[in-house]
């Protein structure tokens, strides 16, 4: 068979364990490190070794086994940034069982949802977030316990404490020259189940195999291990999770936030001379429009950015805040992708690619489909970015598959995108997220871009509103910056001079407090139009 002459093929050169069980090679990197520092809480300096995660690891495995659970069985984590949350993780895949790590911020129907996809067998809370779904939890007839981070016990629960710490005196800490993973099938057996955004609809179960998260793990090393990094997404979201365990795997220390707060950012940046940060668009707005107490922020060279375009004047804005910094790195994936697909490593560092998302990664093939028929574009032509290779997720927990992929096996992300001939790729726009405007395609994240050029305005997003005449008009919810008086029409007319006629805010303005986002930042439009029309029926 012939290569496709449009398709794009990241290199074939990633290497996994034979086993493929990506407990057993968690648990390796883990002890080729333990004397390292894994995580240290940004906010009270504590620390966290690799030898403390190994131990928890394991004996966590050997408390689940005891208990009943069994290859397959799922356990669910509700949890903040926390330290125990990795024990979990690790032990929960070492006992052969599904890790369904579930958002912070889900109220009681959303948990309901995600619960019902994945049906736990167990679920490990946080002592605050248990006390704010008790009651809902205990609901579920598929959970049978609930494990509590920490010492303390409420209604029947178990304690963490008690399933690792030899010093409760419930488990005695295994040796891991003894210890022995349950056996899986890497290529098949499903390891963690994850939730999409649900930007576009309610969450769904993503299906991520052993083979999944190895290929990813085994394929990106970091170029300084010993540099600490600094994380900052919630470890329930791909970006958090997934990042995280690729660094434990190769031996990184991560300097984690309890909740983002400007000043302890830019802080433990100074501290701990950080050279890399990973930040969602969001973040990097806040950071560089804040004239807050100056730190010296001269150590860091990179920045990646993800989960959300990226526009070319918080770039420029980026380089001015941080003096040294070298390049604004964007990346691309999707939960459904194992994270990442698209981004910039040491042998593909072009200066010269702002905006550009990066180069295909290994073991994966992607193409530009034309959005009318699905035929793969060649360089500088935009269509529909499609995905496959072994990152791309296993699929839906309890869906069939469904138009997701397209007849070749391809994943249809729904982002609008073209390559270079040098094979770096530039997202547009969402396809589902375009407003048509009198036949004219407007892209909101262009718009988006625009508003956050204004000195007023700290955050915004624009969405369509239907007309009859010209199918949608664009409008704008604009957060203000705190003393800032903008107007409807000083907003309008600041859109006006810079975008063509069909991109002017016709649908007007709506100031807010703030703009609805998901944990890994993107805008969650379909919320915006909610508000939208509960406004719009409050004045009827």
């Amino acid at each position: 068979m012939l290569r496709q002459p449009n398709y794009i093929y990241g290199p074939n050169t990633t290497l996994v364990p034979a086993t493929i069980n990506f407990g057993e090679y968690m648990l390796q990197q883990l002890s080729k490190f333990k004397d390292n520092t894994a995580l240290i809480n940004a906010a009270t300096e504590e620390r966290l070794t690799y030898s403390e995660i190994l131990q928890q690891s394991m004996n966590f495995a050997i408390s689940l086994t005891r208990m009943g659970v069994r290859k397959g069985d799922t356990i669910g984590l509700i949890s903040e940034n926390r330290f125990e949350f990795w024990g979990v993780v690790i032990g929960a895949a070492c006992a052969g069982a599904v890790v369904s790590p579930i958002s912070v911020g889900y109220v009681k129907g959303e948990l309901l949802h995600v619960t019902n996809i994945s049906k736990p067998k167990y679920i490990v809370c946080s002592p605050s977030l248990y006390k704010t779904h008790a009651k809902t939890l205990a609901t579920m007839k598929f959970v049978k316990k609930v494990i509590l981070f920490g010492g303390e016990k409420q209604n029947g629960t178990l304690s963490y404490n008690d399933m690792v710490l030899e010093s409760n005196g419930c488990i005695k800490n295994v040796k891991y020259e003894e210890f022995r993973c349950v056996e899986v099938v890497g290529q098949t057996d499903t390891v963690f189940v994850m939730y999409s955004s649900g930007t576009t609809g309610l969450p769904k179960g993503v299906m991520i195999t052993h083979l999944n998260i190895l290929t990813l793990m085994c394929s990106r090393g970091f170029a300084d291990p010993s540099t600490a990094l600094i994380s900052l997404s919630p470890w329930f979201h791909a970006m958090g999770f997934v990042g995280c365990l690729n660094g434990f795997s190769n031996g990184v220390c991560f300097i984690f936030l309890p909740k983002f707060e400007i000043d302890l950012y830019l802080r433990t940046i100074e501290k701990y001379k950080v050279a890399q940060l990973t930040v969602v668009p969001p973040i990097l707005v806040a950071i560089c429009k804040d004239q807050t107490k100056k730190y010296d922020l001269s150590s860091v060279r990179f920045v990646l950015s993800g989960a959300a375009p990226l526009r070319k004047d918080i770039i420029a804005a980026a380089h001015v805040k941080f003096p040294n910094l070298v390049m604004v790195m964007q990346g691309y994936g999707a939960t459904e992708l194992t994270l990442g697909v698209l981004g910039f490593f040491p042998d593909s560092l072009k200066l010269d690619k702002i905006g550009s998302v990066g180069v295909v990664v290994p073991n994966v093939v992607l193409k530009v489909a034309d959005i009318e028929t699905g035929k793969a574009l060649g360089p500088y032509q935009r269509g529909e970015l499609c995905v496959k290779g072994e990152l791309l997720m296993k699929g839906y927990l309890g869906r069939e598959k469904g138009d997701e992929l397209d007849n070749e096996g391809f994943y249809k992300t729904g982002d609008i995108a073209y390559y270079d001939d040098d094979g770096y790729f530039f997202i547009v726009d969402r396809q589902k997220e375009l407003i048509k405007y009198k036949g004219y395609q407007v892209p909101p994240a262009e718009l988006e871009g625009v508003l956050l050029q204004h000195e007023g305005i700290r955050d915004a997003a624009v969405i369509g509103v239907e007309d009859r005449a010209a199918g949608e008009l664009p409008l704008a919810f604009v957060v203000r910056q705190p003393g800032s008086n903008v107007t409807e029409k000083e907003v309008k007319d600041f859109v006006a001079e810079r975008l063509s006629n069909p991109k002017h805010l016709r649908g007007g303005v709506r100031f807010v407090e703030e703009i609805p986002k998901t944990p890994s930042g993107k805008i969650m439009r379909a919320k915006l139009r909610k508000m939208l029309n509960s406004k719009t029926k409050s004045k009827l």
